[in-house]
């Protein structure tokens, strides 16, 4: 795991020991209800980051001022959920152990679940922050428990209630909003509220993990994801709430949903990338 990735993210390149950071893949997309691909959004990521900077004018900072170590991506049973995640939890248990912030590249989003078990067991009280255009609580897809329209649920089975907290919300069936009314902070529509909710997180210490759905963004911008949803929320906005989510005590991270054949001009892997690098620098300025 510690070996350096042949292709790695644009600017994260640095030796194991020494990195703050420590980006990893999970390229699953087993339980997508839509459209799938999202399993090839890790390596899309990777490959066109070239074509971005390392230098963000949004920050005025630089990823390669950043101690950042790309472990590359799992290799993931397609077959089995519960296999595939269990092999993302050991590996940021892993990285969590060794003092370091686990950063998931996905994947569609139920890969989070790996991440958020190995999180949990560390953090006592911690917090999850969503940004999503779905609600992601069903409590099963068609008879399954293991689904990415049901992670966000089965987070909540392991944190239980108030300490979930979702924005950009634009989509999902009834009892689903019906729960999330008696169980998690919504917001619905775009990110209002955010800004209070981390003043109140930063100020306590809380520890948060930060789950990034891509497809919170307005499929005019985004479009290549697997259940895309109109509206949304622009990408300068989007990149402006990254910043002030990482004003909180953010202990792991993700993105997920990219399926980069969806969107064959290239605009959606080349936002995603834009997105990972903001994100990077957001966490790790603080």
């Amino acid at each position: 795991m510690t070996d350096r990735n042949f292709e790695c993210f644009i600017g994260c390149d640095s030796d194991y020991e020494s990195a703050k950071i420590v980006l990893f893949g999970a390229p699953f997309d087993s339980t997508t209800s839509f459209r799938p691909g999202a399993r090839f959004g890790s390596s899309a990521i990777r490959h066109e980051s070239f074509g971005i900077e390392t230098y963000s004018p949004y920050q005025d900072k630089d990823l390669s001022d950043c101690r950042v170590f790309d472990c590359g991506d799992l290799e993931l049973c397609f077959g089995s959920a519960e296999s595939a995640l269990c092999d993302i939890e050991d590996r940021a248990s892993e990285i969590l152990s060794d003092g370091k912030l686990p950063l998931l590249i996905g994947g569609e989003h139920l890969v989070t679940l790996g991440a958020v078990r190995a999180a949990a067991k560390k953090y006592e009280n911690m917090h999850i922050i969503h940004f999503d255009a779905h609600a992601d609580l069903r409590n099963d897809y068609l008879g399954a428990k293991l689904s990415h329209a049901a992670v966000i649920r089965r987070c909540h089975d392991i944190l239980g209630d108030g300490k979930i907290h979702q924005f950009c919300i634009r989509s999902g069936d009834r009892t689903e909003f019906e729960f999330a009314c008696k169980h998690t902070d919504m917001h619905k529509f775009g990110f209002d509220g955010l800004n209070e909710l981390c003043r109140e997180l930063a100020k306590k210490n809380v520890p948060v993990y930060f789950t990034i759905d891509l497809d919170c963004l307005d499929p005019s911008i985004f479009c290549g994801t697997g259940t895309p949803e109109a509206g949304g929320v622009g990408f300068v906005q989007l990149l402006n709430a990254i910043s002030e989510a990482a004003t909180t005590n953010i202990i792991g991270a993700d993105i997920t949903e990219l399926a980069p054949m969806l969107d064959s001009s290239g605009a959606s892997t080349a936002a995603a990338c834009k997105v990972l690098r903001e994100l990077i620098l957001a966490i790790y300025k603080n």
